[in-house]
C-alpha cells in the first residue's frame, strides 16, 4: 500500500508508458476512478476565453448509447510526435509591434510566447520582402551575382529585435525557427521582377542557393538559431506581390542539384520543407519530389497552406492524409493560414475562430507535426501590406488608441498551443456524432490533452470515454474546450 501511494505522488514525473505499466500492475485501468479532469472553455456569446470552467471526475463507464454524444480516446494508440505550434513574424508584424507602448509590447510578447499566454513554440519569417512588408527589398544590390553586397541591415530595425524578444520570452531553446523566400531578386528571374510570378533563371540556380546560406548564417550570427527552411513560398501562384513559379520538376531539380547539396555542405543538418502551398496539389508535388530518391534525401517533409478554397469547394483535408499514407517517413507541417479579405467590422467574427479549430483538428488528425499561423500581429487596417493584400491576424493593434485587439482566432489557436507542447504524441480519438470534432495528445510530462469543438447552435453534453472510464462534460454552442487529465 505504501508503494502505491508513493507511485501516486510521482505521477507528474512519469511518462504515460510508465504510468500505464504501473496501473496495469496494480490491476487498475487508466485513468483511475476519481482522477480529475481540468476543463478550459472558449465560447461565443459569453465572456469565456480560455477560461477554466470546471473540474470533472472519472467514473466507471458502461456501453454508451447511440443517443449519447461520445468522444472515445485510446491512449495505447499513438501517432506523430508534435514539433510545435506558432506563427510568422513578418516585417508587418514587427513594424506594428514597434508602435506599441513598452507596457503593451510586454503584454503582447507574454500573450503569444509566455507561460501565462498561449505558449507559441514555432516562428516562421520571410527571406527579404513579402507582401506583408512595407515595400519590396532584397539583401544585395541589384545585379550582384557575386552576392558581395549581401547584408541584413534592413531587418535590424524592426524584425530581428522582435524575433529575439519572442525567442527570449519563450525560452531560447524552446522555439523552432524556420525561414521562407517569396521571390529571388529581380535580376535572377526571367520576368526581371520580384512581383507577378516569373521563374528563376537557370544561370542563377547556384547563386540563389548560396543566398539562402548567407541569410541563415547572418541570422544565426545575430543569435537566432535557424531550424530549417522551405524552398519557395507558394510556388504555383503568380501573385501581385513577391512570387516565383517552380513546377514540381523545377523544385525537385533545384533541391536535388543545388539547394540540398549547398545547405548540406555549408550548414549541415537544416530541415528543408518542400511545396509550402495549398493542399490541392500537394500529392502531385509529393509524388514528384519524394519519388526521386536523390531529391527526397534532402527533404525533411512537406509544408502546406489552407487557401485551396479560393476556387470554391471545401478544405482538402484528405490530401494531407494521403501524403501521410504514401510517404510516412516524411513530416507534414502546416506553414501558413490566415483569414483573408480584412473587414474592420469583423474583429470578433466567431466563424474566423472556428475556421482555425476545424483546420487544426483535421490537420493534426491527418498526421501534421507542426502548425504555423501567418502574421502574429497586424494593424487596425489589416496591414501594413505594400500591395493592399490586407488580412486578419489573431491579434491586431489599433494604432490610433494603442490598444491590442484579441480576436476569436487567438483563443482557438490557444486551446492547442497552450496545452499541446513540443514532443507530445497524438493519440487515437474519435467522436460519435458529427456535431463535435476532437483530437488528443499525450504530453511528455504524462498529461493527456483532449480538444473538443462544437460548431453547432446548441450546447451538447458528451461522454469522454477512455477504456472503461468516463466523465461527462458539457460544451456550449459555438465553443471549443481543452480537457487535461
Amino acid at each position: 500500500m505504501k508503494n502505491k501511494f508513493l507511485g501516486l505522488g510521482l505521477l507528474s514525473l512519469l511518462s504515460f508508458s510508465a504510468l500505464a505499466q504501473q496501473e496495469k500492475n496494480a490491476g487498475n485501468a487508466y485513468p483511475a476512478i476519481g482522477s480529475k479532469v481540468q476543463v478550459y472553455t472558449t465560447a461565443d456569446n459569453s465572456k469565456l476565453r480560455l477560461s477554466q470552467t470546471g473540474e470533472l471526475t472519472f467514473s466507471e463507464s458502461k456501453q454508451p448509447l447511440e443517443t449519447e454524444f461520445s468522444v472515445f480516446v485510446e491512449p495505447k494508440k499513438t501517432f506523430q510526435t508534435i514539433l510545435g505550434i506558432g506563427g510568422a513574424i513578418t516585417d508587418a508584424s514587427a513594424e506594428v509591434f514597434a508602435k506599441l507602448s513598452p507596457v503593451k509590447q510586454k503584454e503582447f510578447l507574454n500573450a503569444y510566447f509566455g507561460s501565462t499566454g498561449i505558449g507559441y513554440s514555432i516562428i516562421r519569417t520571410n527571406i527579404h520582402s513579402c507582401d506583408f512588408s512595407s515595400g519590396s527589398y532584397t539583401y544585395v544590390k541589384e545585379g550582384d551575382k557575386s552576392l558581395k553586397s549581401f547584408n541584413i541591415d534592413h531587418d535590424k530595425k524592426f524584425r530581428i529585435p522582435l524575433i529575439k524578444q519572442a525567442m527570449k520570452t519563450a525560452g531560447n531553446n524552446n522555439v523552432t525557427f524556420y525561414v521562407s523566400p517569396w521571390s529571388p531578386p529581380a535580376f535572377m528571374k526571367d520576368n526581371n521582377n520580384m512581383l507577378k510570378g516569373g521563374k528563376l533563371l537557370p544561370e542563377y540556380y547556384q547563386t540563389w542557393a548560396d543566398y539562402y546560406v548567407k541569410f541563415i548564417k547572418a541570422y544565426e550570427k545575430e543569435g537566432m538559431p535557424v531550424w530549417g527552411l522551405s524552398v519557395q513560398n507558394e510556388p504555383m501562384a503568380t501573385q501581385i506581390w513577391e512570387s516565383c513559379i517552380f513546377t514540381a520538376e523545377d523544385e525537385r531539380d533545384f533541391l536535388k542539384n543545388y539547394l540540398g547539396p549547398t545547405i548540406k555542405k555549408d550548414l549541415g543538418d537544416k530541415k528543408i520543407i518542400v511545396w509550402d502551398h495549398n493542399r490541392d496539389l500537394m500529392n502531385q508535388r509529393a509524388n514528384v519530389i519524394f519519388g526521386d530518391p536523390e531529391a527526397s534525401k534532402y527533404a525533411w517533409g512537406m509544408g502546406f497552406h489552407w487557401y485551396e478554397t479560393w476556387a470554391g469547394g471545401k478544405p482538402m483535408f484528405q490530401n494531407v492524409q494521403k501524403v501521410n499514407e504514401a510517404y510516412p517517413d516524411k513530416k507534414l507541417m502546416f506553414t501558413e493560414g490566415c483569414v483573408e479579405k480584412f473587414d474592420a467590422t469583423r474583429f470578433q467574427y466567431w466563424p474566423n475562430g472556428e475556421r482555425y479549430g476545424e483546420q487544426m483538428i483535421n490537420d493534426f488528425n491527418n498526421g501534421t507535426v507542426g502548425w504555423t499561423d501567418w502574421n502574429i500581429l497586424l494593424d487596425e487596417k489589416g496591414g501594413p501590406n505594400h500591395v493592399g493584400n490586407f488580412c486578419f491576424a489573431p491579434v491586431h493593434m489599433d494604432t490610433k488608441t494603442g490598444e491590442i485587439i484579441y480576436t476569436p482566432s487567438y483563443y482557438y489557436i490557444g486551446h492547442f498551443s497552450k496545452f499541446v507542447r513540443p514532443e507530445a504524441k497524438r493519440v487515437s480519438t474519435v467522436v460519435s456524432r458529427s456535431q463535435l470534432m476532437s483530437t488528443s495528445f499525450l504530453n511528455a510530462d504524462g498529461k493527456m490533452v483532449t480538444v473538443v469543438m462544437n460548431s453547432s447552435d446548441k450546447k451538447i453534453a458528451y461522454n469522454l470515454i477512455i477504456g472503461n472510464r468516463k466523465t461527462v462534460a458539457e460544451i456550449p454552442a459555438h465553443a471549443i474546450q481543452t480537457l487535461i487529465y
